[in-house]
């Protein structure tokens, strides 16, 4: 299956961000920590030449921790300051301030030895679509500044959001990057859903995360559906549907109501805290 979501306002987003990056002192970057490398739009390196970094992996309910904490450690040796956090989880995105703060230590410095006080560091949070940019500055900001979905694509316009005296964000829309190179990232990407599910084969999907499962998290399958985990992913996939009752008119499998079942339950942390890719 070939992997590839580019709509025009990607690209009209984009040379928004390379206009307004003259603006901004700090890039904050959403990642999903599920698949915090395949998560990273490559653009962005370029886009933050000379400004300073902080990563964000968001949605860390959801991954595993031993893998989260390996992640950590891979970004922190690339010179980046980053925070593993739940965007929906205000105690969670506490741990922000201070790491702005830390990142721009050297920027605030520098500011007070010019005289400059009370200017606030002004951040661009940038990040795939879904990444969950929007719940992590309406969390950070104690309300609902700009709109949310779990839908991507939702945020469409530039939004400047005062957090306090000393941050200002701006918020932008999600935007992939024209050609995956590896087909590999556009299935992660799939997977946690920051390409739209109506482009998509599903089915063939959730073959690919039953085949990544079984080998990889074994047990989280047969735990789950009270299946074979042993046989092939399409007869796992088949013994799902038997087993979840996914039936089709004259008592026909439906296979792909249980690959949506399958790919819904990994989504949402119903099987569990599981990371798709490792440092």
């Amino acid at each position: 299956m070939n992997y590839q979501w580019y709509p025009g306002h990607m690209t009209k987003a984009k040379r928004q961000m390379q206009e307004d990056i003259k603006l901004i002192d700090l890039i904050i970057e959403l990642v999903d920590a599920r698949i915090p490398v395949s998560s990273r739009n490559p653009d962005i390196d370029e886009l933050g030449k000379n400004k300073y970094r902080l990563i964000l992996l968001n949605k860390s309910d959801l991954a595993d921790k031993k893998r989260t904490d390996e992640w950590m450690e891979f970004f922190k040796g690339k010179g980046y300051f980053s925070v593993a956090l739940d965007s929906r989880n205000k105690g969670s995105v506490k741990q922000v301030q201070g790491a702005i703060m830390t990142a721009c230590a050297e920027k605030i410095e520098r500011d007070k030895r010019k005289g400059i006080k009370n200017r606030p560091v002004r951040a661009m949070v940038v990040g795939i679509p879904n990444v969950g940019k929007s719940t992590f500055i309406n969390s950070y900001s104690g309300k609902a500044a700009t709109k949310t979905g779990n839908k991507p694509g939702v945020t469409k316009g530039k939004q400047w959001v005062r957090l306090s005296k000393n941050v200002e964000l701006l918020d932008t829309p999600g935007i992939l990057w024209p050609k995956f190179e590896d087909q590999k990232v556009g299935e992660r990407l799939a997977l946690i859903g920051a390409i739209k599910d109506d482009i998509l084969n599903i089915d063939e999907l959730s073959l690919r995360l039953i085949e990544f499962l079984c080998e990889t998290y074994p047990g989280v399958i047969k735990s789950r559906y009270e299946v074979d985990e042993e046989a092939k992913p399409v007869e796992v996939l088949e013994a799902i549907a038997i087993a979840r009752g996914c039936k089709k008119k004259g008592d026909e499998i439906d296979y792909t109501k249980a690959a949506n079942l399958v790919i819904d339950e990994f989504r949402s942390g119903t099987l569990g805290r599981i990371t798709l890719e490792f440092a």
